[in-house]
């Protein structure tokens, strides 16, 4: 390759105005933040960031500053009369008599345990404002999160919960409106990131067909575009072409893992502040963690996320420029060209460089060794899913996906065992769909019908022996999944939604 590769400049785009900027909370509690989150006085580095002060926070603050000698039990005694803090040892899958009622019916149920009102921050808190009433994952994820939400849309959709997906595709236009993007999740420890862009999918689901309401969205739409193609978030390809990378625009360690990040830069042996930065990408990738962002291929300390050019990211910013022409051609904007070009050129770019003819398979390509990084992974589906790939190229990720990535309980991520949770031998149900659904896209419903049998029939398996649908599932053993930063959650929103529409497009009733 004679072009050298760099990173794209940001251009003339100007960032939208942040009209509720909100501080996280290691931000505003700086030292008190630091000594509970190092010294591990909650189990979960989730609880004291999700804490809500009883007082205000200047005289919390004061408080802490006038005593020197906190010792652990004194702190957590101080935490703890100051904040309402959630439960932060949420309580594993335990076994059960067995379900009561069939899968379906139990799904349908879930969701209004699961939905939530819109959400009005209490001051010194670090909610976000969501206006929608909405559904949340489950178990310690109390908030919605981005790319979750799209999958439980698709179980909300089967079950006609429109007052729902209405709710939450509203929502995220308010994010948008208020911070310039949709944020991982609605937290103040968020906004330095988002997730998987899945909005313009998510409308697809909309009954809506007002011209204001279609207009909104789509406004939403183009600046989620915006956030996505400005700074750090953009990679110059060798031959010129601008592809997209995950990224954060902090680099300090995550507020919810904090004292896990900076033991994994301790370890390291690299900067701690390019260490942080990719852990945070990482975590913005959804793909928390993998194999796919590490450069040894399995060890967290060596994680380079924003070395590597990612072909879902790709593929879904394709979907979106796509569904913005689109919406602009039927409002009669002239904004459908431009953003249809834009569309095609990664499509080629796409193409181009995150295909592996050899192995064939779509892949992520490392901006470092300039070549795709080694190793099948379930991402490969996504250019199946957003209808990018030819004919042809789909026909060959349809036999690699069938040869490598089917396992006996569903769809693989990788094929190999890190003991990181988005690795062998871990399924996830967002990956199940995007794979079936890319599969039946091209015409390839046998193989298609083959993933979602398979994922049902662990999700039935665990429901009968625990009465619970969890957020992963190990899908060789055909039970629930293991590894990560936390214990195995429950509930669980895309679990519950990609297993209902399983059920319903498939036919795979009892």
């Amino acid at each position: 390759m004679a072009a050298s590769l760099a990173l794209a400049m940001p251009g003339a785009a100007r960032l939208p105005p942040q009209v509720d900027a909100v501080a996280s909370p290691a931000d505003r509690y700086r030292a008190l933040f630091e000594a509970v989150q190092m010294r591990r006085l909650f189990a979960d580095g989730k609880a004291f960031v999700d804490a809500v002060p009883r007082r205000p926070v200047a005289r919390i603050m004061a408080d802490y500053r006038a005593r020197r000698d906190w010792s652990d039990e004194a702190l957590k005694a101080f935490v703890l009369a100051n904040f309402e803090v959630p439960d932060d040892d949420p309580p594993a899958v335990r076994p059960i008599q067995g379900p009561t009622r069939p899968l379906t019916q139990h799904i349908r149920a879930l969701w209004d345990t699961l939905a939530r009102p819109p959400v009005v921050p209490v001051p010194g808190s670090s909610a976000l404002r969501f206006d929608g009433r909405h559904v949340v994952p489950g178990g310690r994820f109390r908030e919605i999160y981005y790319w979750d939400s799209y999958f439980t849309m698709l179980g909300l959709k089967v079950d006609g919960r429109r007052d729902l997906i209405e709710g939450m595709i509203d929502g995220f236009v308010g994010l948008v409106g208020r911070h310039g993007h949709v944020p991982n999740g609605a937290r103040s420890y968020y906004l330095s990131r988002s997730q998987p862009p899945f909005l313009y999918a998510m409308m697809d689901l909309s009954d809506a067909a007002a011209p204001a309401v279609l207009g909104r969205r789509l406004d939403a739409l183009i600046a989620e575009h915006g956030y996505w193609m400005r700074g750090g978030r953009t990679v110059r390809m060798p031959d010129g072409a601008v592809l997209n990378r995950y990224w954060d625009d902090r680099e300090t360690p995550r507020d919810e893992s904090w004292r896990e990040d900076v033991l994994t830069a301790r370890s390291s042996g690299r900067p701690a502040k390019t260490v942080y930065r990719d852990l945070r990408a990482g975590a913005e990738s959804g793909w928390d963690f993998s194999s796919r962002w590490l450069a040894d291929g399995r060890t967290l300390a060596t994680i380079d996320t924003t070395a590597i050019v990612p072909v879902d990211l790709n593929s879904l910013l394709f979907g979106m420029e796509q569904a913005i022409a689109r919406r602009c051609a039927a409002l009669k904007r002239p904004c459908a060209e431009p953003f249809a070009a834009r569309a095609d050129a990664r499509r080629r770019a796409v193409e181009r460089w995150l295909w592996n003819e050899a192995e064939g398979r779509y892949g992520d390509f490392d901006t470092s060794t300039r070549a795709i990084r080694p190793g099948v992974t379930a991402a490969t589906a996504y250019p199946l899913f957003a209808r990018l790939a030819t004919p042809a190229r789909a026909a060959r990720v349809a036999v690699t996906i069938e040869s490598k990535l089917i396992a006996p309980g569903g769809l693989r991520t990788t094929l190999v065992e890190t003991g990181q949770q988005w690795d062998a031998p871990n399924g996830w149900a967002p990956l199940q769909w995007v794979a079936a659904d890319g599969l039946a896209n091209y015409g390839e419903d046998r193989r298609a019908r083959r993933i979602a049998a398979a994922w049902v029939a662990t999700v039935r398996r665990g429901y009968a022996s625990s009465g619970k649908l969890v957020e992963k599932y190990d899908v060789e053993a055909v039970r629930p999944g293991g590894g990560g930063e936390y214990p195995l959650q429950d509930g669980f929103g895309w679990t519950n939604g990609v297993t209902q529409a399983m059920i319903a497009r498939w036919n795979l009733r009892d």
